[in-house]
C-alpha cells in the first residue's frame, strides 16, 4: 500500500472523526446531506450545466443515502484503514499523487449547493488536499416558481451565476446580487469575461479569508453581504492592492457594521436623552484638575445665510454654546462643493472630539471617519440607519403633526384637508398618518389629501383646486423665522384670499444638541455597546420638538392645542394607540397596544382616511432621489445606482 497515500488517509480520517464528534456534540447531522431527503417527491425541472469547476466548499452532500456513513459531513473518511472503502480511497489517492484525478464527478446543484451522484471518493481525496475546485458534470434542479423569499433569492442567484460564472458569492437578501453588480460598475446584462472572473475571484478570496479570520466564534456571515458593506466605503480595487495586514485592519474597522447585518433588529432607537450623574470621585477630580473642554465641530453642506435648514442647525449651535459656555469649544465647517471628507479631515485636524454632520448625505463621510478614528464621537442628522460607528439623530415630527391635524379638523371649512409631504423617507408616512389621526379625532369622516413636493407640479395649487381650505405645508425650521411663516406650517385659506396661520411644528435643535453634549460630558454616551447602531429619535417629552400655536386661533382651539402638547410631553398621549386601518383595510393596530418606535419609524403605508399614495422612485424629481436612496421607505428595493467599472 502506497505509504504517502496511506498517511494522507490517516490524516483525512482524523479530520473526519473530529468533524463527526463536534457535529454530534452540537446536535448537528454528522454525515453529508442527502438530496433525495431534502427535495422529497417534488417535481423539479432539470437544467444541464455541462462540465463545471465546482467550488469544493459548496459540495455538501450526496444524491442518495447510499454509503454516506463512510464519510463525515466534510467528506473526510470515517472507516478504519482496514476497510474496503479505505483500500479504494488509498488507491485513488496514490493515482492522484502520480498523475492527478482527471475523471469528472457527476453532481446535482440545488439552491446553490452540490450533491454528488458519482465520485464521492474523488471529492474526499481532493478535499483532503485542499483542492479549491472539483471538476464535474452538473445538473441543476430548479424549484417551481414561488413568492417564497428563499426561492426568489435563488432565482436571482441563478441569474447572477449565469452572467458571472461565480458560485462562491452567496447572499441572504433579495436584491443583493443586483446591488453588488451596481457597486462593481457592471451592467445587468453584461456577461463577464474570464479575466473579469479571475480578477474578482482573486480579490474575493482574499476578502473572504480576512473575514473568516475575524469571524471566529461569531454568527455565520455571508462574505457576499460583508463585501456590500465594504463597497459602501471603499472601492473594490483596494482589495487587490492592500496587504493582508492592511485588509484585515480595514475590515476590522467595519466589523461592527458587518455583525449588525446579522441582527433582526440592527438599530437601537433611543427615544429619551441618556442621563447619568457623575460619581463622587469624578466630581472631586474635576474640581482638582478642572474638567476638560470638549471640542465640538458642526459640519454644514450650505452656508446658513442661504439655507434655512443650515440656519436652523446653526441657531441650535448658538443655543448650545450659550447654554454650556466654557465647558465646550465649538467650531463650524462648511463642506465646499460638498467635499464632506475634506470637511471631516479639517475638523479632525483641529482636534474635534464630537462631530455633528447636519445633513443625511454626509453619512458616507461619517462612516469613513468613524472607521479611521475609533475614539471620535460622530452623529449624522438622519433616521433609521444601521451603522454602529455613527449615531443618528432626528425628532419625532409625527407628534407635532398629530396636534396640527386636530387643529385642522376644527378649522377646516370642509371634510377635505390638504397635506404637502416632502420626501417618501422614513418618518414621513408616520407624520402623514399622525396628522390624519389627529384630524379624525376632531372631525370624524374627514379625509387628508396628500400631494408631494418631490414630484412634478405645484402641490399647494393642486390642493386648493381640490377644494382644501386648510393645508398642512412643510414645517418652518427656525423659531422666529416669519418671512415665510404664512406659507408654512398648517394654515387656512380665508374666503377673502388671505392666509390664516394655525399651527406650526418647530425643531428645537438647540435643546437636542445640549442634551446630547451633556450625555457625553456625564459619561452617559459610553453606556451604549460598541456593536449597537444607535438612533436618537426624540420628541416633545425631551424638549427637542415643539408646536407654535397661532395667536389667530380661537381661544378654545388654542386651548385644545395646549392640552395636547402637555399630554404628549408628559407621555400620557400616544397618537398611534388607537384602532388603525390602512388604505387597503388592513388592521395596523386594534387599539390595544403601543406601536414600537421601529414600527412607527418604518411605516410605508397610509391610513384609510388619506387620499393619495407614496410616490414611486421613478416619479421623483432628480434632486429628490439622493435623499430617498439614503432614507427612502423602499430604499432596500430600489434599483441600484451603478458605479464606475471596477474590475
Amino acid at each position: 500500500m502506497n505509504q504517502e497515500a496511506t498517511e494522507q488517509y490517516l490524516s483525512a480520517l482524523k479530520a473526519g472523526q473530529k468533524y463527526y464528534k463536534e457535529a454530534v456534540a452540537k446536535g448537528k447531522p454528522p454525515y453529508p446531506a442527502v438530496l433525495d431527503e431534502i427535495i422529497g417527491d417534488q417535481s423539479l425541472n432539470q437544467v444541464d450545466l455541462g462540465l463545471t469547476e465546482i467550488p469544493a466548499e459548496l459540495i455538501v452532500g450526496t444524491r442518495s443515502a447510499g454509503r454516506t456513513a463512510a464519510l463525515a459531513g466534510n467528506f473526510m473518511p470515517l472507516l478504519d484503514l482496514g476497510s474496503e472503502f479505505a483500500t479504494k480511497w488509498v488507491s485513488l489517492c496514490a493515482s492522484h499523487l502520480a498523475e492527478g484525478i482527471r475523471d469528472p464527478i457527476m453532481a446535482y446543484e440545488y439552491l446553490g449547493r452540490f450533491y454528488v451522484q458519482e465520485g464521492n471518493k474523488r471529492v474526499s481525496v481532493l478535499k483532503s488536499f485542499g483542492a479549491p475546485t472539483v471538476s464535474g458534470r452538473v445538473i441543476r434542479l430548479m424549484p417551481p416558481k414561488s413568492d417564497d423569499e428563499k426561492t426568489k433569492l435563488y432565482e436571482e442567484f441563478v441569474w447572477f451565476n449565469g452572467l458571472t460564472g461565480l458560485w462562491n458569492v452567496q447572499m441572504t437578501k433579495c436584491g443583493s446580487y443586483r446591488k453588488l453588480l451596481a457597486a462593481l460598475g457592471m451592467e445587468e446584462d453584461h456577461v463577464w469575461t474570464q479575466d473579469e472572473q479571475r480578477s474578482f475571484r482573486a480579490a474575493f478570496t482574499r476578502f473572504s479569508s480576512a473575514l473568516e479570520k475575524l469571524g471566529g466564534g461569531k454568527p455565520e456571515l455571508s462574505a457576499g453581504e460583508a463585501l456590500l458593506v465594504w463597497l459602501q466605503l471603499y472601492p473594490f480595487a483596494e482589495l487587490k492592492n492592500l496587504s493582508a495586514q492592511e485588509l484585515q485592519q480595514k475590515l476590522k474597522s467595519l466589523w461592527p457594521d458587518v455583525l449588525a447585518r446579522t441582527e433582526e433588529q440592527p438599530i437601537t432607537v433611543s427615544t429619551l436623552p441618556e442621563e447619568k450623574e457623575k460619581g463622587v470621585l469624578s466630581k472631586i477630580l474635576d474640581k482638582v484638575a478642572g474638567p476638560g473642554v470638549l471640542k465640538i465641530a458642526f459640519l454644514y453642506a450650505y452656508p446658513p445665510e442661504s439655507s434655512p435648514w443650515t440656519r436652523a442647525h446653526d441657531f441650535g449651535r448658538a443655543q448650545l454654546e450659550e447654554s454650556l459656555g466654557d465647558k465646550i469649544s465649538v467650531k463650524t465647517y462648511l463642506a465646499q462643493k460638498h467635499d464632506y471628507d475634506g470637511a471631516f479631515d479639517e475638523a479632525i485636524a483641529d482636534g474635534a472630539e464630537l462631530i455633528f454632520a447636519t445633513v443625511p448625505g454626509m453619512i458616507g463621510a461619517c462612516r469613513k471617519a468613524a472607521a479611521k478614528h475609533k475614539n471620535l464621537k460622530i452623529l449624522n442628522c438622519g433616521l433609521f440607519q444601521p451603522y454602529t460607528g455613527v449615531r443618528m439623530y432626528y425628532s419625532r415630527l409625527y407628534e407635532s403633526k398629530f396636534i396640527t391635524g386636530a387643529i385642522a379638523g376644527v378649522m377646516s371649512d370642509s371634510d377635505l384637508v390638504g397635506y404637502v409631504a416632502n420626501y417618501p423617507i422614513y418618518g414621513v408616512p408616520a407624520a402623514i398618518n399622525a396628522f390624519a389621526l389627529g384630524l379624525r379625532m376632531t372631525r370624524p369622516g374627514a379625509k387628508v389629501r396628500v400631494e408631494w413636493s418631490c414630484t412634478k407640479g405645484d402641490p399647494v395649487k393642486a390642493l386648493l383646486e381640490a377644494g382644501c381650505s386648510v393645508i398642512s405645508n412643510r414645517e418652518a425650521v427656525l423659531p422666529g423665522d416669519t418671512r415665510r411663516a404664512l406659507s408654512l406650517g398648517t394654515y387656512r385659506m380665508c374666503p377673502d384670499g388671505q392666509l390664516q396661520p394655525l399651527a406650526m411644528p418647530r425643531w428645537a435643535w438647540g435643546k437636542l444638541y445640549e442634551k446630547i453634549v451633556r450625555s457625553v460630558l456625564s459619561g452617559a454616551w459610553d453606556t451604549a455597546a460598541k456593536t449597537e447602531a444607535v438612533n436618537y429619535w426624540w420628541g416633545m417629552d425631551s424638549g427637542a420638538l415643539d408646536v407654535e400655536l397661532s395667536e389667530q386661533l380661537p381661544e378654545g382651539v388654542r386651548g385644545l392645542g395646549e392640552i395636547l402638547k402637555r399630554e404628549l410631553a408628559a407621555g400620557t398621549l400616544h397618537p398611534f394607540r388607537i384602532p388603525i386601518r390602512d388604505q387597503n383595510g388592513l388592521v395596523r393596530n386594534d387599539g390595544s397596544r403601543d406601536l414600537s418606535p421601529e414600527e412607527i419609524m418604518g411605516m410605508d403605508w397610509l391610513c384609510e382616511n388619506v387620499e393619495g399614495e407614496i410616490p414611486p422612485f421613478e416619479d421623483l424629481l432628480p434632486a429628490s432621489r439622493e435623499m430617498t436612496r439614503l432614507l427612502g421607505v423602499y430604499r432596500d428595493s430600489l434599483p441600484p445606482e451603478k458605479e464606475e467599472p471596477q474590475l
